[in-house]
């Protein structure tokens, strides 16, 4: 059952993989071996992603369709050539996670059965402070890419506007738009969440028929979510290049803004990025040569919170209780309980 084990050569480093020929996407056909080669014709571009971030591993042990887990700790036979880095958990827990350097940690992780990659927005050296601003632009039911596009379109403008920022546009490997901005390492997740939070503020108010911020689904009707508690501590998004469990097996890609208005996700798999990264390379190769401030996001949100009363927004369920955040008791709840 799936073959007799191979030796890839990942940047000189050889990394075995055993069972080569296992299904890991029935209904697209592609194996084990197929994911692995994907990641290796991608190297650069992933480890470009990944690089010295401590990374969640999305493991799909039996293929996509089998049981399916988050490793968020470095497994005890985790070679010693890849490094890890301490990480605290919002309850105050630590753990260790990998921190790939190489592209032979990348192939090491998918011969476990890893699909997706999930680096924090930090690196190894200071985990506390994010280097990048991610925001996340969520279609709900009524929506799609295309209405995520249009909401990128305005949030490009809202960066800009506010400190100059530059983002990053790359598909969700689903129906969704990430926008990352590299910034400086100044601030803790606690501000950087404040700043998503008032980019999607303002992008609300300027698309209001179109955009949301509302935590709560009942409030969010047939619009883009801004989904700023993925700024939050222990929260990642699927890197650049990292392939989706869906049936498809679609890609995270990059995207220059040129071509936003031209893609559809479904033009990126684990098979037609192999060809557009030999062609294109790297689209987001040079991302990390400027860094940005937060300063103008981080005053326009005090802004919101004096002139127009709008404090912070619900944590995720499972995080303690954060200061000066409101109860997280949805309003139709909220209403029966008065």
């Amino acid at each position: 059952m799936g073959g007799a084990a191979i030796e890839l050569d990942a940047g000189g480093r050889k990394v075995r993989l055993s069972s080569p020929d296992k299904l890991f996407f029935p209904e697209a056909g592609y194996t084990k071996r197929d994911l692995a080669e994907y990641y290796l014709a991608v190297g650069d571009g992933i480890l470009r992603a990944l690089r010295d971030r401590p990374t969640t591993l999305e493991r799909y042990p039996d293929g996509v369709g089998g049981e399916s887990f988050f490793q968020k700790r470095a497994a005890k036979n985790t070679p010693d050539w890849i490094p890890t880095a301490e990480i605290t958990f919002p309850s105050g827990r630590k753990a260790h996670e990998i921190c790939p350097t190489e592209v032979a940690a990348v192939i090491w992780a998918a011969q476990f059965g890893t699909c997706t990659f999930h680096p924090w927005p930090v690196r190894a050296d200071d985990t506390d402070h994010p280097d990048e601003l991610r925001i996340d632009l969520d279609p709900q039911p009524g929506t799609d890419f295309e209405d995520a596009v249009r909401a990128a379109h305005e949030l490009r403008a809202v960066l800009d506007e506010f400190g100059g920022l530059v983002g990053w546009p790359k598909t969700s490997g689903g129906r969704g738009l990430h926008v990352f901005v590299p910034i400086e390492p100044r601030w803790d997740f606690i501000e950087v969440r404040h700043a998503v939070i008032a980019a999607g503020r303002e992008l609300e108010r300027r698309m209001p028929d179109s955009v949301t911020t509302a935590w709560w689904k009942e409030e969010r009707g047939e619009r883009i979510f801004v989904d700023y508690n993925q700024a939050a501590r222990d929260r990642t998004i699927a890197s650049a290049y990292s392939v989706r469990p869906n049936a498809k097996a679609l890609v995270s890609a990059p995207l220059t803004w040129d071509e936003v208005d031209e893609v559809h996700p479904d033009d990126f798999d684990l098979k037609t990025m192999q060809s557009r990264y030999a062609e294109l390379g790297d689209v987001h190769a040079d991302m990390d040569r400027t860094r940005h401030t937060l300063d103008a996001l981080l005053e326009l949100s005090e802004r919101d919170a004096k002139d127009r009363g709008l404090g912070d927004m619900p944590y995720p369920p499972d995080y303690p209780k954060m200061p000066g955040e409101p109860k997280r008791v949805a309003p139709s709840r909220a209403k029966k309980e008065q």
